[in-house]
Order: C-alpha cells, then structure tokens, then sequence
C-alpha cells in the first residue's frame, strides 16, 4: 500500500499519517510513505510499484491529482483508497468513508471495492464530484484564502462573497447535443454526487458517484433577492424546485458564452468561453463502503 501525501502538510497531518501507517502496518500491510513535491514524484511512485493499492491522504485535491495521474497513465484498473485529511472532504462525505483516521483505517483494511463514475473535460481534466461555472467558480476563489482558518465554514463565507460581488453571466447550455438552457445564469454545476463544500450545501440531492448520470443544474437566480433564497436553499438540496432552476440529468454538457472561470473538486481555471465534459461511467474503483440501497 503507498499513501500519498502533500509533502508541505502540517505537523499535524504528520503525525496523523505515522499512526494511520503504523496502524496499517500492525495489521501486516505493506506500507510505503510517498510525500509529494515535484510533479513527478507521484509518477515516480507509482513506477516503483505497480501492484500496491494507492491510497491519496488528504482532501478532494488529493484524491483528484491521483486519479487525474492514474487516468492518464492509463492505470485506472488500480484500487484507490482515501484517507480524508482535508478542508471539506466532499467525496469521502458523498461516499461515507469516515472522516476519522482510525475509522478510515478499518475501511482500508476491511471496505469493499465501488466503481465510480468520473467527469473529463476536452482536455482530460479530471472531476470526482462537481464543476460549478459561474458563482461556485468565484465562491471557490473567495473562500481560498479563509481555509487555513476557518476550515469548512470558509466556503459558505464565499459563497456570501461571491453572491455580493457577481449578478450572473450569459451563457448557453447544450445537454447531450441539444439546447437546454441560453440567458443569463448565476450557476451551471456539474454534479457527480449530492453534496459540495464540505456539506454545506446538497447541489443533486439525488446524485449517486456510480449511477452513470450527470447531473446538471443551471439557475437564473440572478437579482439580488432570488441570489439569497437561492443559496438559503441550496443548503438542503430545495433550490431545483425553484421556478428559475433547471434541473436534469446528461452525459455530455458544454457551456459556452461570456468569460467564465471553472471550479473542478475545488480547483479553480480559466477563463474559458467555451468548455465540455463527459461522464465517463464506472471509470475507476474506490476503497468505499456499499452504496446506501
């Protein structure tokens, strides 16, 4: 088993990683200790040995750079594992992996494998839970800078900031080749599993990371009051029931329109005018316990 991790983590994440790598080792697994710097060093890791469970030990971020790595290695057929160490933790809260290391542990040991669905962009750029265009893209931006304080309630604090500073931008949505949605919208979101931002908000409450759908969200909520209720009901999934939401489910979904920045698993890009993304189902596995029935 190799656990990845970012190399510039805390004291903390440190010590946290040495017990959860002497638990593991306790219980007769193999375990190598992969701290990462330069870009290559996962590669690197990962050439080393190419039969070791993988397991990324950190946030969305993490576990997002080493399934972007595998899917372009061509190495998907790899079990993955998570040990939750970040900020909001989304995939490891939308699949019920424990947010506690010795909890996470038992999962390594003793879970089952889940095959997942995953969003790739023209680019290959990879997606585990969410792309937001549009207010999530700047309420990802705004919340930056709080995390190291605030932890999970930077991101409703974002998205506060966000909602004060942006109206909304024109754009045009296709679903699956057909025209779906063309004005001025305040969110397009992609969604591969129901919650985002640490939990503060159910984006598709009916989303599941393996039900090979993707599901699309685009709401008009631009003035200044639907901006508000919007958010207030984005907190428990409400908000597709709005008169100004859209709410439907595709493979393939491209934006285009006004100059819009994109938020994949909390990573921010662009600008872009134009940008698509297919699912691609069940594309890898996941050390995750069984889907709810």
């Amino acid at each position: 088993m190799i656990l990845f991790t970012n190399a510039k983590a805390g004291t903390h994440d440190a010590q946290t990683l040495d017990r959860v790598a002497e638990l593991l080792r306790d219980a007769g697994r193999e375990v190598t200790v992969c701290p990462c710097v330069a870009p290559d060093d996962l590669d690197a890791a990962l050439d080393k040995d190419r039969e070791a469970v993988v397991v990324a030990a950190g946030g969305d971020g993490s576990i997002n750079r080493l399934v972007s790595t595998l899917h372009r290695r061509g190495e998907l057929d790899r079990t993955v594992g998570l040990l939750p160490m970040g900020t909001g933790n989304d995939l490891a809260r939308n699949l019920g992996i424990p947010l506690d290391p010795d909890a996470a542990v038992r999962l390594l040991l003793d879970g089952g494998h889940r095959e997942l669905d995953m969003i790739v962009d023209e680019d290959g750029r990879v997606t585990l839970n969410a792309v937001h265009v549009g207010i999530g893209a700047s309420a990802a931006e705004s919340a930056t800078r709080f995390k190291s304080t605030l932890k999970v309630a930077a991101f409703p604090l974002g998205a506060v900031i966000a909602g004060l500073r942006h109206s909304g931008w024109r754009q045009r949505v296709e679903a699956d080749g057909e025209l779906v949605a063309e004005g001025k919208f305040l969110m397009v979101a992609l969604s591969n599993a129901p919650g985002i931002a640490g939990g503060s908000a159910q984006l598709a409450a009916d989303a599941h990371p393996g039900d090979g759908k993707l599901e699309l969200v685009v709401s008009a909520a631009t003035g200044p009051i639907a901006r508000i209720a919007y958010a207030l009901r984005l907190r428990d999934g409400s908000h597709r029931y709005r008169d100004d939401v859209l709410h439907t489910t595709a493979r393939k979904v491209t934006i285009s329109g006004q100059e819009f920045r994109s938020n994949s698993d909390g990573e921010v890009s662009g600008p872009y005018t134009s940008r698509s993304w297919t699912l691609h189902p069940a594309a890898w596995r996941l050390i995750a316990p069984p889907r709810p029935a």
